[in-house]
């Protein structure tokens, strides 16, 4: 399987409900890579690096999100993997 870069913008209500820790969980069970930030427009960001059916399954976590948050969108740029990161980070 080949590996692909997902560019994620989640909308709803995704800050203030631990949405960015809630993704990075979700990515360090599926073992991919990347990072997540909140945007000043209320959105939340995030890449995730690795097999496209394994972004896939993370993509569908996304749309349930943690206590609290209620996801109304997602769109996602599928990219060319890069390889570059290592890990999944949240950013600030």
């Amino acid at each position: 399987m080949d590996k692909v870069r997902a560019h994620l913008f989640i909308e709803g209500r995704v800050q203030g409900v631990f949405y960015r820790a809630f993704t990075r969980d979700i990515a360090h069970t599926l073992g991919l890579n990347g990072w997540v930030r909140n945007l000043h427009d209320g959105r939340v960001e995030a890449i995730f690096e690795g097999e496209k059916d394994t972004i896939e399954k993370a993509i569908k976590e996304c749309y349930s999100g943690p206590p609290g948050a209620r996801v109304t969108n997602i769109e996602v740029k599928w990219e060319e993997y890069t390889g570059d990161m290592k890990g999944f980070t949240i950013r600030y």
